[in-house]
């Protein structure tokens, strides 16, 4: 129940996140939810995208430092109050979240979490009967 998420190592320079859309366009690989987070030397492109092994390929091959981990994706309302309800499930038993991304569409907001448990986190997920979604029911256009 987990969904594989790149962080591709960005030099902060003008233009190479141009780069990096560029290299997955011309490749015909998607970018589904992303989030952008820098610091002083680089900056970290996160993101959720249509074909993960083709991506890993060719960034590597424009030599971008890239590495892939499993995250958590879940829907929720999108609606006042209903992140802070799923988040509460999981503060009530000690998941600490390491960072946290979302896009909405609608009435519903899907919302990427990074967990230092992240099997504890599923479970936790699956017990309070949320909609926990994986590769083939995220949406990959």
């Amino acid at each position: 129940m987990t969904i594989k998420q790149l962080s591709v190592f960005i030099e902060n320079k003008t233009g190479r996140i141009n780069d990096v859309t560029h290299i997955l366009g011309n490749n015909g690989i998607n970018m589904t939810a992303f989030s952008l987070a820098e610091n002083a030397d680089f900056g970290i492109l996160r993101m959720i995208v249509s074909d993960v092994e083709h991506a890993v390929k060719v960034l590597k091959e424009a030599h971008f430092g890239v590495s892939v981990t499993d995250v958590v994706c879940f829907n929720c309302p999108n609606k006042p109050g209903a992140l802070a309800i799923v988040l509460e499930y999981l503060a009530k038993e000690n998941i600490f979240i390491e960072y946290m991304y979302a896009f909405s569409e609608g009435e519903t907001a899907s919302v990427v979490i990074r967990p230092t448990d992240i099997d504890k986190c599923v479970e936790i997920l699956i017990s309070y009967k949320c909609d926990i979604l994986n590769k083939s029911n995220l949406k990959q256009q």
